[in-house]
């Protein structure tokens, strides 16, 4: 393997054999090899159970790789084999580095032990001399910050004090490979701020990190790339924002529909032709929106149809059809250059096939990394419209003043409603147009998303003589 490679699965299967009743068991273990002997067909007394197929995939050091995909798609199944907790029925694994993992609520504590006690036996367990662990031990007891329960047998903790204890102990041992299932989910807010920001410490120092999330901003966040798990298959692999995309069209898709979409989903990725990234698409795509956007600097709003999103994920409807949506002024022109301080409408329609109820409108804005910047609906759930007939088309508007500092940006449209007394999406459009926010002056700077009018910088000198 490569020395820049971190982590290499090739080909990995996991199946698993499900009796019906205990007794299929015992027969499965004595009837066949009579039945070989005598000349027989063996029978047999399980059904299998594919929990992984034929994964393959490589991660190079210092990259960070999310897996995505419904309950069941196999990604702990994934994260236990990687880790060596579990053996894989097909396929091989690699690893290149010191691998720390967080598979489990305290996986690798003695619930008789102390909090002290465990660390010296989990930090072990993950491949550390007596001296490198007394050397980061301060360390790990404070960033757990669990007071005196340290001292206490890990069977008298909470949930979230074990995963703090066994996450402390993980990022300060100092890994070349970080492996992450679901724990940021737990603990408190604060608690989960200091996580994320370790972490980015971690991926600074060049450690390769591999996270399992259903969380799909911390995915985009984090991630440089992403992998898309469904029913033990590897689907797609690619940028977070595309994948995430993919996995809400999957996961939102109704069930006669879900089959034809996760088709659609992995003939797209196996086609390497179809393959893009979003700076490819700046680079090659608007060529001619940069340009005008130079010369027309001095107006700032205007329309450039060269300008759109590539993109654009529609789900499967459930009753209702949103419009192509479209930006306008005040005055009502249509553009998708926009001046930063300026307020505009964002307009769709909808076109209801059938008599919906509780139904709400909504829109987000994001980056062109997919972190949702914001969004409003027109209501909260339960305060919709109460009743919309089939046939019946409905006009949307939300007005927003724009309060971005330049660049691309994404806007969603979404429409929901309730079927069967449950919430879900009616027809939601992801990335469905594109608009650019132009510099003020060709002198700006300006950092992250958001301008909070930050017009003057004064400089107060004290000299001591």
């Amino acid at each position: 393997m490569s020395s820049e490679i971190a982590l290499k699965v090739e080909n990995i299967s996991k199946c698993y054999q499900i009796y019906a009743k205990p007794q299929d068991r015992m027969k499965q273990f004595f009837y066949p090899k009579l039945q070989r002997i005598i000349g027989k067909q063996p029978t047999r007394y399980f059904e299998e159970f594919r929990a992984l197929e034929n994964v393959s995939f490589e991660v190079k050091r210092g990259e960070t790789v999310g897996i995505i995909g419904c309950n069941g798609s196999g990604k702990s199944t994934l994260l236990q084999i990687i880790c060596g907790t579990l053996n894989a029925t097909d396929g091989s694994v690699e690893v290149n580095g010191r691998l720390a993992a967080l598979l489990e609520l305290g996986s690798g504590f003695n619930p008789d032990f102390t909090g002290c006690e465990n660390v010296f036996l989990n930090a072990s367990i993950l491949g550390l001399t007596k001296a490198e662990i007394e050397s980061c031990y301060d360390e790990i007891i404070a960033f757990a910050d669990i007071g005196d329960f340290i001292n206490h047998p890990v069977k008298t903790y909470s949930s979230g004090m074990a995963i703090r204890l066994a996450f402390a102990i993980a990022i300060n041992i100092e890994p070349q490979i970080l492996v992450v299932d679901e724990a940021l989910s737990v603990g408190d807010e604060l608690f989960q701020r200091k996580c994320f920001s370790r972490i980015e410490k971690i991926k600074q120092n060049g450690a390769t990190i591999l996270f399992v999330s259903h969380a799909a901003s911390t995915i985009v966040e984090l991630c440089d790339r992403t992998i898309l798990l469904d029913s033990g298959q590897q689907l797609a692999m690619g940028s977070p924002k595309a994948i995430v995309g993919d996995y809400q069209r999957l996961l939102y898709a109704p069930q006669e529909k879900q089959a034809e979409i996760r088709q659609s989903i992995q003939n797209f990725y196996l086609d390497s032709s179809s393959l893009y990234s979003i700076a490819d698409e700046l680079d090659t795509k608007h060529n001619l929106s940069l340009k005008k956007s130079k010369s027309n600097m001095a107006s700032l709003e205007f329309f450039d149809p060269n300008l759109k999103s590539t993109t654009a994920i529609s789900y499967e409807s459930l009753g209702a059809c949103i419009s192509p949506p479209e930006i306008f002024t005040l005055s009502g022109e249509k553009v998708n250059f926009l001046k930063t301080g300026g307020t505009y409408y964002y307009d769709y329609s909808v076109q209801f096939d059938r008599s919906s109820s509780d139904v709400r409108f909504g829109m987000m804005i994001k980056n062109i990394n997919g972190i949702e910047l914001g969004g409003i609906g027109s209501a909260p759930e339960n305060q919709g419209i109460e009743h919309i007939a089939a046939r019946s088309k409905i006009k949307v508007r939300f007005s927003f003043q724009c309060h971005l500092v330049s660049g691309q940006y994404f806007i969603n449209a979404g429409c929901s409603g309730k079927i069967n007394d449950e919430s879900v999406f009616l027809h939601r459009i992801v990335d469905a147009i594109t608009f650019r926010v132009l510099p003020e002056s060709q002198n700006e700077e300006r950092a992250g998303y958001i301008d909070f009018a930050t017009k003057d910088t004064y400089f107060c000198m004290d000299i001591q003589e």
